[in-house]
């Protein structure tokens, strides 16, 4: 889906931004963000999948035989949407979802004499594993088609060194590290910004309002975390104000949030035993095939001093939602622990501290007590946040002091990345 593909829209608009016309191809099922709409050498490619979702409506017989016959589908789909463009100088393929992407882009570049490159961002077959467990009969062939299919490509780019290692000692794939970077609007929200996105979100969400009681309504001016000076007309964070607490995801089974919602009844449960801890709104966004499950279980809470909602964003008010934020969350486990949250790296961008838990690579993201902390389970969770948010909103403590770090820290951004590592790959321009 190429709205929810940050990564490949960034690699589309730095080829643009170097004067290559790019074609991005995929489901068009969200809205990509604005800078690629805009960009008049992107032209955006939709795969069409009624036939998918046809197939996926009216399926019989044994699953293993539905799941051929969905690769196959999708197969002939990707390949006609391929051919029926102009001939590309090359191929860049995100894997994972990669079965049956790779073979068909290789057979694309075949006809065309195009050079692929893969994007590694995780495996396709531990991903599966999660559904399947890793000895499924599906996974093992997953893992084979991927190992195989994967040193047909041209070049090879990857999002950790940890990655990159596991490919050539395993997969005989030499990989350079492109490090996940922020885009330029990943940054912190000016208070007035903050304060319409607060009024825009209340709308629909009953967190961001303020001053709502059995006998007063919600006046529109004001948000949970802002307000209007009457006299100047300036914009000011409300006294009393409940801390922010964000998390975003896919909603699958690399994320378990019953985590974070066992976490946040242990903090409940700190405040009704009085202490000196703020209101919480915790807002989680994305969408994903668990949402309802778990809007169930957060259904089943009753909380009185947190509100969660879970909404979807437009690409343009996500980051703007991050750069307001107090803690970002992450519940992300590699399923390969070699892939690192890509939800981190936009956080980071925004100067939002992050608690997230723990897997083997993590650490070349978060620095456990310098940009964020790392916990491995529910209860050390707890034990953070109320850490983090005791005295909350004094501008002293970790909470701040993280935050000052990552300001501090001068990380290259994507663009310059993308300069010293991609740009050597494609050679002159063609």
């Amino acid at each position: 889906d190429l709205g929810r593909s940050p990564r490949m829209q960034y690699h589309a608009l730095s080829l643009a931004r170097h004067g290559r016309d790019v074609a991005l191809l995929g489901y068009l099922r969200d809205r990509p963000h604005g800078d690629v709409l805009r960009s008049g050498r992107i032209r955006l490619v939709p795969v069409w999948d009624v036939l998918y979702q046809a197939f996926c409506r009216f399926a019989v017989g044994p699953k293993l035989f539905q799941y051929v016959l969905k690769v196959i589908v999708q197969a002939i789909q990707l390949l006609y949407s391929m051919l029926k463009l102009e001939q590309p100088s090359y191929i860049l393929l995100q894997n994972p979802p990669g079965l049956p992407g790779i073979a068909v882009a290789w057979a694309a570049c075949l006809f065309w004499r195009s050079k692929l490159i893969i994007d590694w961002h995780n495996y396709g077959f531990t991903l599966m594993s999660l559904t399947h467990g890793r000895n499924h009969p599906l996974v093992q062939v997953a893992k084979w088609y991927e190992m195989l299919c994967g040193r047909l490509s041209d070049h090879n780019l990857c999002v950790t060194n940890a990655m990159k290692e596991d490919l050539w000692l395993n997969c005989n794939i030499r990989a350079v590290t492109l490090y996940d970077k922020p885009a330029a609007y990943f940054k912190e929200t000016p208070l007035e910004l903050q304060h319409h996105l607060f009024l825009k979100l209340a709308k629909d969400h009953e967190p961001f309002r303020a001053g709502i009681t059995e006998s007063v309504s919600w006046s529109g001016q004001s948000s949970a975390f802002t307000e209007v000076d009457e006299k100047s007309g300036e914009v000011t964070k409300a006294s009393g104000r409940p801390a922010l607490l964000i998390s975003s995801t896919s909603w699958t089974e690399d994320e378990d949030f019953s985590v974070l919602l066992k976490a946040l009844e242990g903090y409940e449960h700190a405040i009704s035993e009085g202490a000196k801890l703020p209101s919480l709104v915790c807002v989680i966004t994305g969408k994903g095939p668990l949402k309802d499950y778990y809007n169930g279980l957060i259904h089943q809470l009753h909380f009185k001093h947190i509100q969660i909602c879970t909404p979807w964003l437009e690409a343009e008010d996500y980051p703007l939602l991050l750069g307001s934020a107090d803690l970002g969350v992450c519940l992300h486990r590699s399923s390969s622990g070699l892939d690192l949250p890509m939800k981190v790296v936009d956080m980071f961008g925004c100067c939002l501290p992050v608690c997230a838990i723990h897997f083997e690579c993590l650490h070349e993201l978060v620095k456990h007590e310098e940009n964020g902390l790392v916990f491995k389970d529910s209860n050390e969770l707890a034990e953070q946040l109320k850490m983090l948010f005791l005295g909350f909103p004094s501008l002293e403590g970790k909470l701040q002091s993280f935050r000052e770090n990552l300001r501090a820290s001068k990380q290259p951004c994507w663009d310059e990345s993308w300069d010293q590592t991609v740009l050597p790959l494609l050679g002159h321009r063609e």
